[in-house]
C-alpha cells in the first residue's frame, strides 16, 4: 500500500473542493489534467477541463456561496503506481442569496487520478451520484440572515470617496 500517494490524491481532492468553494479557478484547473472528463448526476457531462472550468466559472461564480466537504476515502492506486480511482463521500451545501434559497445534499464523489509527468497527481475523472438534495426557501426561514459573504463584497461597487 503507497501510503504517500494515497495522500497526496487526499490533498489533490481537498484542494479540488478548497478552490471549487474560494472561486480559484486558476488553481482549480491545476487539479485536473487537460483531457479531464466530469459527470454530475444523468443531465450534466463535459469532455475536458477547459469546458468544464468554465461551466463551474460560470455557474457558481460570485453569485453563490458553497461548501463542499469530501470525506470517507477509498482510495485505491493500481499496481503500475501511476493511476488510481477514488470514492468520497460528499456533503454540500450552496446558498444562492439572489434567489433566496438553500441548497443540501449528499453524494458520492467516483473519481480517477493519474499521477502525471511532473510526478503530481491530478484529477482525469470527477463525478458523483447524489444520495439526496434538498432545496429551501429562504422565505421559509424568516430569521435567515447571511451575515458574512466574501463573494458579495467582491460584487459591491466601489464606494465614492
Amino acid at each position: 500500500m503507497d501510503l504517500e500517494a494515497m495522500e497526496q490524491i487526499a490533498q489533490v481532492k481537498y484542494r479540488y473542493a478548497r478552490t471549487l468553494d474560494t472561486k480559484n479557478w486558476e488553481e482549480l484547473t491545476d487539479t485536473l489534467v487537460p483531457e479531464a472528463t466530469a459527470v454530475y448526476g444523468e443531465h450534466l457531462s463535459f469532455e475536458s477541463r477547459d469546458v468544464f472550468i468554465n461551466f463551474l466559472e460560470n455557474t457558481l461564480g460570485l453569485h453563490m456561496v458553497t461548501e463542499h466537504h469530501c470525506s470517507h476515502p477509498e482510495i485505491r492506486i493500481d499496481e503500475s503506481g501511476r493511476t488510481a480511482t477514488g470514492t468520497w463521500l460528499l456533503a454540500d451545501t450552496v446558498i444562492v442569496p439572489e434567489d433566496g434559497m438553500i441548497l443540501r445534499g449528499s453524494a458520492y464523489y467516483h473519481d480517477r487520478y493519474v499521477r502525471c509527468d511532473d510526478g503530481a497527481w491530478r484529477i482525469a475523472h470527477t463525478g458523483y451520484e447524489r444520495n439526496w438534495e434538498t432545496v429551501v426557501s429562504l422565505a421559509d426561514m424568516p430569521s435567515f440572515r447571511l451575515s458574512s459573504n466574501r463573494w458579495a463584497m467582491l460584487q459591491q461597487p466601489p464606494r465614492a470617496s
